[in-house]
């Protein structure tokens, strides 16, 4: 089995990720509690999900964040997932919407959040690759989603990384006045550390629950739906028996006919 191991790191990563496991775990008949009720045959529940002695079904995720409120907010509403692989900073302060913060408090804090990734990576037959989910837009999904990256690169430099990365809505004023450089930043690593990026704008995603859902005052629970509703339709392929597209490294080399 070809397993895949999440990270979702900051604000934006955790609440998008709490969507996302709800929403596959009812595709494979999994509760929140862990238990499969409903027996789909075929399926490769595996890939994203191991099951633990007690026969539960526990998510291949680690939470990453600097600050607690989320994160813990996230992990108490999804109960199977492995309270282990939550990592949130001592000092809880966040990054304060700082690239350069969230950057230098992973790097500060990375053998802790390696010794974990690497307790995942460990306990799968075949690691496939990584999944991270971020925001490149505050401070701990950019700077810290950045650093891990490079670690990632460094470390399994022959496991596929895909990113599902936030960009914010620049027609709007931001209260964040760095989000250009946080972004930029970001997207350096994002072209040198990964082998696929799936770019998703606010802006565009607030049209779509506008215009396509009717939704009158869209807010982000309901760009979040949209967003964990687009990553589970594109893994369906490595979830479901599918004659093609049923791993990483197969949709890699079909987007990228001439890789470097």
């Amino acid at each position: 089995m070809r397993e895949i191991i999440t990270l979702q790191v900051g604000q934006c990563g955790n609440q998008i990720a709490r969507d996302y496991w709800e929403l596959i775990s009812k595709e494979h008949g999994i509760n929140l509690n862990g238990e499969c009720n409903n027996k789909i045959e075929n399926d490769r529940k595996d890939i994203f999900f191991y099951q633990a002695d007690d026969g539960r079904y526990v998510p291949r995720g680690i939470a990453i964040d600097l600050e607690p409120r989320v994160v813990n907010s996230v992990i108490s509403s999804t109960p199977f997932f492995n309270q282990e692989n939550v990592f949130v900073s001592e000092d809880g302060c966040g990054a304060g919407n700082n690239w350069a913060d969230g950057y230098f408090s992973a790097k500060k804090n990375f053998n802790e959040i390696y010794e974990i990734i690497q307790r995942e990576a460990e306990n799968s037959d075949f690691l496939d690759g990584f999944f991270l989910m971020h925001s490149i837009a505050g401070g701990t999904g950019s700077g810290c989603g950045s650093f891990i990256l490079e670690e990632l690169r460094q470390e399994f430099p022959k496991k596929i990384i895909q990113t599902y990365s936030i960009l914010p809505n620049n027609n709007e004023v931001s209260d964040v006045v760095v989000q250009p450089y946080n972004s930029v930043l970001s997207l350096q690593r994002l072209a040198l550390c990964c082998d696929l990026v799936c770019i998703m704008d606010n802006n565009a995603l607030g049209k779509i629950a506008l215009d396509s859902l009717r939704i009158k005052t869209p807010t982000f629970n309901h760009i979040n739906s949209l967003i964990s509703t687009a990553m589970a339709a594109s893994t369906s392929t490595l979830r479901f028996p599918t004659y093609t597209f049923s791993d990483l490294s197969t949709i890699t080399h079909t987007l990228t006919p001439s890789p470097t």
